[in-house]
């Protein structure tokens, strides 16, 4: 009868027992290291142990960097993110191919992506607002195989930043460039949809919500990027978008994203043509120092 028991303790035992991570095979510790959070590498995970550490000291395992989310992290800094992000691009040796970056951007930190980003393929930078024009045009010319590329909510970038990006980038298929739901408002400019349409061709999916363009810029785009298959337009109040113009669009893209203008005659909204900016893009220093999303 004791026999029997102990050798019950002894199943319960072993089903309870808590798995050891370091006798998993190498190729799935590599597999489930390279989902975490690069915050959590930087900072913690690589320094667990030797096998993790000699794991991360491989290039390939910081292809991909994505700080989006600092909820969980004490590391809300705006100098400790751009210092973890400089850390992390570095040790990629130049095989970074994805970064994603929410609100901590700075021009110095574009300059260190752009050192060792020569086969980045996919970049996003969001509300981004510490960025200038001119530090983000230095770094994109050195980016010339970029394929996708989301600067939304970056309200330092202009058409000129527009411009640098459809000259040095000629295998661009993605570009987002949300302005913002109500940017729209400030009049009618065809410039940065016309610059998309010249030096854009290649594009697949465009979306450019809150753009000022009108129909002119409209065709143009349609016009000129024949490979388009997504476009998202909503907010784009200085459009008119006559019914041929809407039937051209829905026959020519295949997922389009249209503006609701016929409710927008009755949206009251008061908008003061002599600020550069709405609220939300007016974040001062202490908004990114003690960022929690």
């Amino acid at each position: 009868m004791a026999s029997c028991s102990n050798a019950a303790k002894e199943a319960e035992a072993e089903s309870t027992k808590v798995p050891n991570w370091l006798e998993l095979p190498r190729d799935i510790t590599v597999n489930i290291l390279g989902r975490l959070d690069t915050i959590d590498i930087v900072t913690n995970v690589c320094h667990v142990c030797p096998l993790w550490w000699n794991i991360f000291k491989d290039p390939l395992m910081w292809r991909s960097i994505h700080m989006t989310n600092f909820k969980r992290s004490s590391y809300i800094n705006l100098s400790e993110l751009v210092q973890i992000c400089c850390y992390a691009v570095e040790r990629s040796c130049g095989r970074l191919l994805d970064i994603d970056i929410k609100s901590f951007a700075t021009d110095d930190l574009l300059q260190c992506i752009a050192r060792n980003g020569s086969n980045l393929g996919s970049m996003r930078l969001v509300t981004c607002q510490r960025i200038s024009e001119k530090g983000f045009s230095e770094a994109v010319r050195k980016l010339s195989r970029l394929e996708e590329l989301d600067i939304s909510l970056c309200n330092n970038l202009s058409k000129d930043a527009l411009k640098v990006i459809g000259i040095s980038c000629p295998l661009l298929k993605s570009l987002k460039f949300d302005r913002g739901w109500c940017a729209s408002i400030r009049g009618a400019d065809d410039s940065e949809a016309l610059i998309i349409s010249e030096t854009m061709a290649r594009l697949c999916r465009l979306d450019i919500q809150g753009n000022t363009l009108t129909d002119v810029g409209l065709v143009a785009i349609l016009d000129k990027c024949p490979l388009l298959e997504y476009l998202d337009i909503q907010d784009c109040y200085n459009l008119s978008l006559s019914e041929s113009l809407r039937k051209r669009c829905i026959e020519q893209i295949k997922n389009l994203q249209l503006p609701i203008l016929d409710n927008f005659e009755d949206f009251d909204y008061e908008y003061d043509v002599n600020r550069d900016t709405n609220w939300f893009y007016m974040l001062d220093d202490s908004y990114y120092d003690n960022y929690d999303p």
